[in-house]
Order: structure tokens, then C-alpha cells, then sequence
């Protein structure tokens, strides 16, 4: 099944990559925290002389409470105490009445909760870049600043910054060179003589860049960033890059929100990218890996590109090969100097604190970051498409087909229907697809729909993933997805199937809120996305005004033929020929039944 991106998806999903996991730390009061840790204190001493230590409501705090809540990273609430503030007729207008805003003068966005219930607080730091943002030869640098981001700053992460700068800035110049004498190989035949003088020059400069790799890598404190929160109580130290957002989350207890704001206002401001060129060698194995060497990457990556001609949304995430390969950390700092300031970023902290000292506290960490300009707008616009598109991709895997519909973006009138619609045909065993391909005709293994692939800030794509059951073949699954499409298109959706919808949605509002760290999730996501957080709360009054007739216009107008792009997985011909041989030559080999 694929992940979904309708709004009833996006209330429940979390797509985040995990980098560490804390175990319990000692029950230190605020001013302790600087005595903490052997390769920590020091640069928490330092940071933390940005704010004052708040004390947060961290009496309730005890050793057995947090050994509880370290077994449900979720932090869950009560279910007594959350049905009075997250039940499906109570949300929104609670929600909205409790949620406190405050917008910093360097742009930076503040969204507030009070939760009482357990000392602790979550934190979700979106910045309104992704994929999205990226052109063509630097695909890749939003996913990898992500990494860097975790190697620390000038003073985290960093026996001697002063030492390391230098080491950093010949690692640099020596890359550079490489780079250039490696063009100048590519640019043609060249006499014997010089392309061994070039060889030989090639040679030496990887001899200085890796013995000056070695020098810095001296001065690194690895995973002191991880190490600093672990030490401190976190819980769910995760960050992830997806087309249209950046996000690092984390929950704390309370009397550490301060350890926080010192933490990543230095990140935001002071970010050095050491081991750039190490990270940059795990990402390209992490492609290797997720997309490369995996048949639903390779798929959804061919997809992708046959359906965006233009847009950005036709590169992949993770970026193209020779784009990681070709990033420096020169690209990679511009990048984030224009995409990473205080303007495009939404901070969501939902738990046990008090606002006005949280706005205080903000205000003295992050407010102190100077506002930088808005990122420039992705002027792109994918043409409309005026024939179907169809792309194979060989792979010796079981097949998998993809169905993709241009659709318009988040906010459009339409975007709600296509949650209604995707809701319908694929949320749960009683849905369409499943009941009618899976249960009843047993032509698929699994099928699923997503309303906003693969984002949603720019128009996307309303797409079927399904995987074919022997015997049966992808040519025979798209057919019958295709007749249940243009059943939609003839047949009213009954309101047994618009009451189940409303139902899902409900049900995956309240447990979307039902976490601090869901809670903060939901409320950064849509600021940023959406370009205010009450879109949450009034997306359910715009899905339940569609209408049986919505979703059949919407369908006719959408749903058609010049408007799709079909991907298939095959196994190559080499491949099918093999397993028929080899089917064959068992066949022969069985003795005869006496």
C-alpha cells in the first residue's frame, strides 16, 4: 500500500526518518544541566548562556512517570482527559480557542498548546522547503542539508572550531580542484603526456584532501547534538525532507524546553557543515538502497519524472545521482541561507508549559536571528498534459502498477473532493477497490489510492497503486481499476459511503491530536502548507459539503485518459525467459504418477 497524502491521511501519517532514541537521563534541575555530560557540557555551558533556565511546570516530574512515557514515544494523553478536548464534535472548536499564535519580528511563527496532563512538552520545527524548491543539477541538497544539520554548529559538535575552520576551507579548495582537473579529463582525448601529468596531479590532491580529512575529522565530537538531548530526557529525535517540508521534531521534558531554544536557535544560526563529504557518501548509498536497488523506488522515481515535464515535483527527493555527487558545501550553505531563515519556519510546541515564558524564551533564542528575505517562488508550472504517458521499468520483481490524474493543489475546491474520492475508493476493507479487486475478483494482491502525490503545495497527482495476484497480470488489474473508475463517474456515491468518510476523518482527527507530538505535527504541517493551521479544523466542513454530484464531476473532468500516466513494474526479458526454463525443465524432471 502507499502512503496516502488526503487530508484524512495526512491527519494520522508521520513520514519521518529516525536518528536516535534516548535512554533516561538523570532528574537534573535546569541549573545542573551544565555539569552534564563529558563532551557536553561545554557547549551546553555556552548556549546556554542565551537564555535563562524557565521553570516549566516540571514539579510533577518523577523517575517513575518518565520510565512510563519512554515506552510510548506517542506521549499520549489520558482518554479521560482527552475526550474533553479532542472529541470529533469538540476539536475544532476547542482546538482553535486554545491554540496561542505569536509571530516573531524576523518572521518566525510560534504555535502554542497547553497541556497539563504530563511534564511534557513536544516540539515540531517545520521549515516551508523540500523538494519542491530544488533545480535541476542541485536535486538532492534539501535532503542533504537535513543530514548536515544534525553535525552540529560552532560550538556543538566541534573540539575547536578555530582549529577546524581552516582544515574545512582546504578540504574545500582541494574538492574544487578535483573537481575541475575531472571535467577537464571528460572534456576530450587529450595528449598522453598531459593525462598523465593530470593522473598524476589527481593522485596527489586526493592524497592532500584525504590526509586533511583526517586532520578535521580529529576535531569532530560526533553525535553530540543527539547525545546532548538523550542525556536531557528526549524522546523521538527525528527529522525527515519530503517534497514541500523540513522537519525536525522532539519531546523533552518540560524543565529542558530551554536546553531546546539554546539548542536550535544556534542551529538555525550557526550551522557548520562538517563531514560534508562523508555524509554526502552515505546519502549516495542511502539512494543506493531506497531507489537504485529497490523496485518501488526505481517505479515511483520513473513515475514521477514521466508525470512533471517541468515542475519540480518530477525529481526525486533523495535527488539524482550525479546531482548528490556534484554537491559542494558552498551550493549546499547557499541553499540553506536562502531557504532555512526564521521567515520560513513554523515552531509547534504542544504540552505542559506556560506561553508567556515561552514566548520570552523564544524571543530571546530565536528572535535574536536576524530576518532574511523570502525564498523565491517556484515560477514553474506544469503544462497541462495532452495524451497519456506510459513508462516500464524493468526490475526482476514481482509487478506493481501506478495509475497517476493531474489534480490542483491544497485549497483548491476540488483537492477536498479528491479526499472524499480517495477516501471512498481505497480507505478501508469496505472500500471499492478493495472490496470489489481484492476480496470479491481477487485480481490484486493490495490497492490503495493517494489524493496529493507527491505534495501538495504545487497541483499533483490523484493516483491507484496496486500489485497483481497470480496468475493474474497488471494489463488485467488496470482494466478492471478503470471500470471502477468509470463507475464513479456514472454511479452516485451513496451516503452510507459520504457518512463513512466522515467518520474516517473524525476518527483520524482525534487521534492525530490525541499526542502532543501529533498535535504539534498537525499545527506546523498545515501553517506551512496550507498557510494557516485552522485549515485542520476547517478542512472536515469542506469534505462534508461535497455531494454525490462533486465527485462525479470531478471524476469526468480529472479522471480521463489524456490526463494519466500509467507506470509499470516488469521483470526483464532475460529474467521471464530464465523462469520459464526453469518452470519447464521442473516439469519434465517430475517422475510419472504410478
Amino acid at each position: 500500500m502507499i502512503m496516502k497524502a488526503s487530508l484524512v491521511a495526512r491527519l494520522s501519517r508521520h513520514r519521518v526518518r529516525h536518528l536516535s532514541r534516548s535512554s533516561r537521563p538523570p532528574d537534573l534541575p535546569a541549573a545542573g544541566l551544565r555539569q552534564a555530560g563529558a563532551s557536553g557540557g561545554r557547549a551546553l555551558e555556552t548556549l546556554l548562556t542565551l537564555s535563562t533556565p524557565l521553570a516549566l511546570h516540571a514539579s510533577r516530574f518523577t523517575v517513575a512517570l518518565f520510565a512510563v512515557l519512554t515506552l510510548n514515544l506517542n506521549l499520549s494523553l489520558p482518554l479521560s482527559a482527552l475526550a474533553a478536548e479532542t472529541s470529533a464534535a469538540s476539536a475544532g472548536s476547542g482546538l482553535a480557542e486554545r491554540v496561542i499564535e505569536h509571530k516573531l519580528a524576523n518572521g518566525l511563527t510560534v504555535l502554542m498548546v497547553e497541556r497539563h496532563q504530563t511534564p511534557i512538552v513536544s516540539i515540531n520545527l517545520t521549515f516551508g522547503v523540500g523538494g519542491f524548491d530544488e533545480r535541476t543539477g542541485s536535486t538532492g541538497v534539501a535532503h542533504l542539508y537535513e543530514h548536515m544539520a544534525f553535525k552540529g554548529t560552532r560550538t556543538i559538535g566541534t573540539k575547536d572550531y578555530e582549529q577546524e575552520r581552516p582544515l574545512l576551507e582546504d578540504l574545500n579548495r582541494l574538492n574544487s580542484a578535483m573537481q575541475a582537473l575531472e571535467r577537464k579529463q571528460q572534456d576530450g582525448v587529450e595528449r598522453t603526456t598531459q593525462s598523465r601529468a593530470d593522473a598524476s596531479e589527481m593522485q596527489k590532491l586526493r592524497q592532500a584532501f584525504k590526509d586533511a580529512q583526517g586532520r578535521a575529522g580529529e576535531l569532530v565530537v560526533g553525535n553530540e547534538m543527539a547525545l546532548l538531548y538523550q542525556r536531557h530526557g528526549a524522546v523521538g529525535l527525528n527529522a525527515s525532507t519530503g517534497k514541500d517540508v523540513t522537519r525536525y521534531t522532539v519531546s523533552l521534558p518540560a524543565n529542558r524546553l530551554p536546553l531546546w531554544a539554546a539548542m536550535e536557535a544556534d542551529r538555525m544560526a550557526n550551522p557548520v557543515l562538517r563531514e560534508f563529504y562523508k555524509e554526502r557518501a552515505v546519502v549516495m548509498e542511502e539512494r543506493r538502497l531506497r531507489t537504485d536497488d529497490n523496485p518501488n523506488g526505481l517505479l515511483y522515481e520513473a513515475f514521477a519524472a514521466a508525470a512533471f515535464q517541468a515542475h519540480p515535483y518530477g525529481f526525486p527527493t533523495i535527488g539524482w545521482a550525479s546531482d548528490i555527487q556534484a554537491l559542494t558545501p558552498a551550493a549546499t550553505q547557499q541553499f540553506f541561507k536562502t531557504y532555512y531563515g526564521p521567515a520560513n519556519a513554523v515552531i509547534a510546541i504542544a504540552g505542559d508549559i506556560n506561553p508567556p515564558e515561552v514566548i520570552a524564551l523564544i524571543e530571546r533564542t530565536f528572535g535574536a536571528i536576524p530576518g532574511t528575505a523570502s525564498p523565491p517562488p517556484v515560477v514553474t508550472v506544469e503544462p497541462p498534459q495532452r495524451g497519456e504517458r506510459r513508462v516500464e521499468v524493468e526490475f526482476d520483481a514481482e509487478p506493481i502498477l501506478l495509475i497517476g490524474y493531474h489534480k490542483p493543489a491544497i485549497g483548491h475546491p476540488d483537492d477536498f473532493v479528491f479526499d472524499v474520492l480517495d477516501s471512498v475508493l481505497s480507505e478501508g476493507l469496505t472500500s471499492r477497490l478493495y472490496r470489489r479487486l481484492v476480496q470479491e475478483k481477487k485480481l490484486a494482491a493490495s490497492i490503495g489510492t493517494d489524493s496529493g502525490f507527491p505534495g501538495v503545495r504545487a497541483p499533483n497527482l490523484f493516483i491507484v497503486s496496486a500489485t497483481p495476484l497470480a496468475p493474474h497480470t497488471t494489463a488485467e488489474l488496470e482494466e478492471a481499476i478503470y471500470a471502477e473508475i468509470d463507475r464513479i463517474k456514472t454511479e452516485p456515491v451513496s451516503q452510507k459511503e459520504l457518512e463513512k468518510v466522515l467518520n474516517n476523518l473524525d476518527a483520524s482527527l482525534v487521534r492525530s491530536l490525541r499526542s502532543n507530538s501529533g498535535l504539534a505535527s498537525q499545527l506546523a504541517y498545515f501553517q506551512i502548507v496550507a498557510g494557516d493551521w485552522r485549515y485542520v479544523l476547517k478542512g472536515r466542513d469542506r469534505i462534508a459539503a461535497v455531494t454525490p454530484a462533486d465527485i462525479q464531476r470531478v471524476a469526468a473532468q480529472y479522471l480521463i485518459k489524456s490526463n494519466r500516466t500509467v507506470a509499470t513494474l516488469i521483470k526483464p526479458a532475460s529474467s521471464s525467459k530464465s523462469a520459464a526454463t526453469a518452470s519447464q525443465a521442473s516439469t519434465l524432471s517430475k517422475p510419472e504418477s504410478p
